[in-house]
């Protein structure tokens, strides 16, 4: 029997799908506008894991220019059939919603859903099929009579309706991913409402239906229903949600839902699902959406619980045994001495990284061309990897010659478009070089400030971001010199969460460090960063 100590799985993005293949365990999580797209790690433990693939690499499969924030790569699916891993996923190309002058509101959104295979989980994913845009969260659930059927939420965008429309399930041939027959809506969901992520598992007879419920908030919930009939009617399991932490306000895990199972080879269910860790200060989460595991268990009345029958999240696995994570605090330098990205790092939309950065152009530094604004929807030159710490320093050295106020290039804290701490260097009119943090941020008041602009000579700078919680401060130094200086300027980084927002965004993507570069006259400056090293410090 498997047990584990700790159900934050640290690093990951959130909503988790799982599968058990062997004595090999599988999750694969949510990526949106960052490149490329779907995680996948893999555990022998469910306590220890690896990222192992990211298996949207490639322009044939994935293609985000114009994509807004936080929309991209959803809940992906992973399962397995007939020898072959299969991962299904959405690519949201719209998130609107438009009042009508009668108040009603009319919400258009593009969710196109996909599908690829391949033989080995890190092996080279086949080309997408596309399936359907009649929703979001599309999965696969393969019956025992050797059918599969796609699953997906059902969008319905008309004023007066209900938006979060049923869960809708349609047969699909597993060699070609074409749809057979008609759809069916088989789960108008619960009183909570917001239906979607659904799954599906059979068990002794029952089809069970896994659905999240309530939004992803603090209302966030998993709940499941269970039918003869794989088209039901289902029946919601008596005792309500299966997990949430709605009634639970001051809880250490916040937002429990969008979940799925899955069982050991000794037939124990264990249940990974999306989360958030607020600090008491804010009641923001800064780490964004996690992703955490808990054991779940069968009761006799074939209905599934939490192991104490209460629903709600545990911060700690208690029990003898127990698995403990290997991990150990980070400490990561990246040298860039290698051809390839360190796989860390991401960037955004685009499909063709040689025309962001390279690592061959200049041997040993990571060469980024400036390109578009930073935070543009189409072409920018962002390299970075997820905070996943509450406590954590960055240093950075950067050589850049800019030639005017146009381009820049620097260290970035980035959450999204909108919510950004960019310390950067760039030229005053006269050409003389400075450094400046520019800060973007959800105030409808004051969404642009910039701190107050410093000269410093030319030549390689090194830069250095620490973020403490709520608190974060920048500082730079001369190459050639031992001393750091502080950059002026208080820095919110409770900013760069989900919770902070202007009305009617999606914030789902979780907060970024890395290394940026503009030219937004056109002419193609480049920036070198030697190396940049992540350090993690106890909180």
């Amino acid at each position: 029997m498997i047990s584990i100590t700790n159900p934050i799985l640290r690093g990951f993005n959130p909503d988790p799908s799982i599968v058990r293949v062997g004595t090999d365990y599988y999750i694969a999580t949510s990526t949106f506008e960052w490149y490329p797209g779907v995680q996948i790690h893999h555990s022998r433990d469910l306590a220890n894991w690896q990222l192992v693939a990211r298996p949207l690499c490639r322009p044939t499969q994935l293609d985000m220019r114009g994509n807004p924030d936080s929309c991209g790569v959803w809940a992906p699916d992973l399962s397995y059939a007939d020898g072959r891993f299969h991962l299904t996923y959405t690519d949201v190309k719209r998130y609107g919603r438009t009042t009508r002058s009668d108040q009603s509101e009319v919400s258009l959104r593009d969710f196109h859903n996909y599908w690829i295979s391949c033989d080995s989980i890190d092996g080279e994913w086949s080309d997408p099929v596309h399936l359907n845009s009649s929703g979001f969260d599309p999965a696969l659930f393969h019956d025992d009579d050797g059918r599969s059927w796609l699953l997906n939420m059902l969008w319905d965008h008309r004023p007066g309706n209900k938006r979060f429309a049923g869960i809708v399930i349609q047969q699909m041939c597993l060699r070609t991913g074409r749809l057979l027959g008609e759809r069916h809506n088989i789960f108008a969901g619960s009183p909570l409402g917001f239906t979607e992520g659904p799954h599906i598992y059979k068990r002794h007879g029952w089809y069970h239906i896994l659905v999240a419920e309530g939004g992803t908030e603090r209302n966030h919930a998993v709940v499941m229903a269970r039918s003869q009939s794989l088209f039901g009617p289902y029946e919601l399991h008596p005792d309500g949600p299966v997990l949430t932490a709605r009634s639970q306000p001051n809880g250490s895990l916040m937002r429990a839902g969008h979940g799925d199972l899955v069982e050991t080879a000794e037939g124990d269910p264990w249940m990974v699902y999306l989360c958030g860790r607020p600090l008491p200060a804010s009641d923001r989460c800064i780490l964004g959406r996690e992703t955490a595991i808990q054991p779940m268990r069968w009761g006799d009345d074939g209905w599934l619980r939490t192991i104490d029958g209460s629903s709600r999240p545990i911060a700690y696995i208690a029990g003898e045994g127990g698995t403990r994570s290997m991990r150990r605090p980070v400490d990561d330098r990246e040298d860039f001495d290698s051809p390839s990205l360190p796989q860390a790092f991401q960037w955004l939309r685009t499909p063709y990284p040689e025309q962001i950065f390279s690592l061959t152009e200049r041997p040993g530094h990571l060469r980024l061309f400036g390109r578009e604004s930073v935070g543009s929807q189409f072409t920018q030159a962002l390299v970075a990897r997820r905070q996943a710490e509450w406590r954590f320093t960055v240093e950075t050295k950067i050589d850049f010659n800019p030639a005017n106020f146009q381009q820049s290039a620097g260290l970035i804290h980035y959450y999204n478009s909108t919510k950004f701490h960019y310390l950067h260097i760039s030229t005053d009119d006269a050409g003389k070089a400075m450094i400046q943090i520019l800060s973007v941020v959800p105030d409808e008041a004051r969404p642009c400030i910039t701190s107050p602009a410093i000269p410093i000579n030319r030549g390689p700078v090194c830069l250095r971001l620490a973020v403490d919680h709520e608190t974060m401060h920048f500082s730079y130094r001369m190459a050639d010199e031992d001393d750091w200086h502080d950059v002026p300027g208080d820095l919110d980084a409770s900013m760069l969460s989900d919770e902070a927002t202007l009305p009617h965004l999606p914030n789902f993507t979780g907060t970024f460090v890395g290394m940026a570069c503009q030219d937004m006259a056109g002419t193609g400056a480049v920036a070198d960063f030697d190396y940049f090293h992540y350090v993690e410090h106890e909180s």
